[in-house]
């Protein structure tokens, strides 16, 4: 079995362990653990991600149901062993983002449990939008050499959160690239607006991390230059004329590619390589997003 569904109640995953030693004992390579975001629920019928993106075989009515364990290279067959982690994601952003922390503990026993098992095996993960948070804040609570690397998609999380994770035992061995697109600016924009964050002068991830950091990377998909370089590596990216998509991420053909070997063959594309393909500038923003302030002191008075 290619592809286990793990649940979560709280801070704990619910997976049968004797299932999981088995797939442990039958497969090889890295285990892959599938992180989704906002608005899906394993326990709410029609927002499921075991029914969308982390099935093997989504329900094809919805055009941005694509199957991630698929384009993986995970098959029926075989392919290596793939998790499917899904979480209570519903409800009010608020409450999604409150929860997506907490649930980064039921992430961070799953993976603990995988270590007991198989110590030597690595571990990599990819999430979406709050399923990054989910990632940042379960690698904050585990030892060194429990994350290979993460791959983190439209992260829907600040640099303070991503800076103390990457300063945990866990997050100074492993490796996390963080991908991004000008198509999800608005996202990031009412994020930023609607959970502020507690630091004076926080950024949202969808600038990147800033300063530059021994085991992070901050790729852009919406430099030129970033997709010529991936281009001369081999992974053909389309450009894209979408003004706003916070699914273009792995949406967009030719991204799994990429994803596909940063996470499987991650060191064959080590961080120091990928480091320098995306000019910084790339992450500055227009403010065609900012609001306008209206000051009172200098509207026109009615005469």
């Amino acid at each position: 079995m290619p592809l286990i569904q793990v649940n979560t109640v709280s801070d704990r995953p619910i997976v049968c362990k004797t299932l999981l030693q088995s797939a442990l004992r039958r497969t090889d390579g890295p285990v892959c653990i599938l992180v989704h975001g906002y608005k899906f629920s394993p326990s709410t019928r029609g927002f499921s991600p075991h029914r969308h993106i982390l099935a093997l075989r989504p329900d094809d009515t919805c055009p941005k149901a694509l199957s991630w364990p698929t384009k993986l290279g995970f098959t029926e067959q075989g392919g290596g062993l793939c998790l499917a982690f899904g979480w209570e994601a519903r409800g009010s952003i608020w409450r999604a983002y409150g929860r997506a922390a907490t649930t980064g503990h039921a992430l961070a026993r799953l993976i603990s449990s995988i270590k007991q098992i198989a110590p030597k095996r690595d571990i990599t993960l990819m999430a979406h939008s709050l399923g990054s948070r989910v990632v940042l804040s379960g690698l904050q609570l585990l030892p060194p050499h429990s994350v290979r690397r993460a791959v983190l998609l439209a992260a829907a999380d600040y640099r303070s959160v991503a800076r103390k994770a990457m300063s945990s035992p866990a997050g100074r061995t492993a490796e996390v690239v963080n991908i991004t697109s000008r198509e999800n600016d608005l996202y990031d924009y009412m994020l930023g607006a609607l959970i502020p964050s507690v630091r004076f002068g926080d950024t949202l991830l969808g600038r990147g991390l800033g300063a530059r950091h021994t085991n992070w990377t901050d790729i852009s998909l919406s430099c030129p230059t970033t997709l010529a370089e991936l281009n001369t590596m081999g992974f053909a990216i389309a450009e894209t004329g979408a003004r706003m998509c916070h699914w273009s991420v792995y949406l967009r053909p030719g991204v799994f590619q990429l994803y596909r070997a940063l996470l499987r063959h991650p060191n064959h594309y080590p961080v120091a390589r990928l480091q320098n393909i995306t000019d910084r500038t790339a992450f500055q923003r227009h403010d065609r997003l900012a609001p306008k302030p209206v000051l009172p002191f200098v509207q026109k008075t009615s005469s």
